[in-house]
């Protein structure tokens, strides 16, 4: 996948951090570290706002909704 270049600006604690894990050999880079905590987080952020979005759901009728004919269907399925 390609790459673009940018420029981050880190307070000196952050960089720190970023230099240490580097320096521990946990990430090859700085920029492989911040690629990586940039993933995690928007990965975060999208789950969120999943969860976000589920709570919305109605629980009584979701319930309802998959349990609607299930009496019926169980007698369709094969014995094991």
């Amino acid at each position: 996948m390609p790459k673009t270049k940018i420029a981050v600006t880190l307070v000196e604690k952050t960089l720190s951090e970023v230099d240490r894990l580097v320096a521990g050999h946990v990430f090859p880079s700085r920029s492989r570290v911040i690629e990586k905590a940039l993933q995690e987080k928007l990965s975060r952020m999208s789950h969120n706002r999943l969860a976000r979005e589920c709570a919305k759901l109605d629980p009584g009728f979701e319930k309802a909704l998959a349990e609607e004919r299930v009496g019926e269907d169980l007698r369709e399925w094969p014995e094991y």
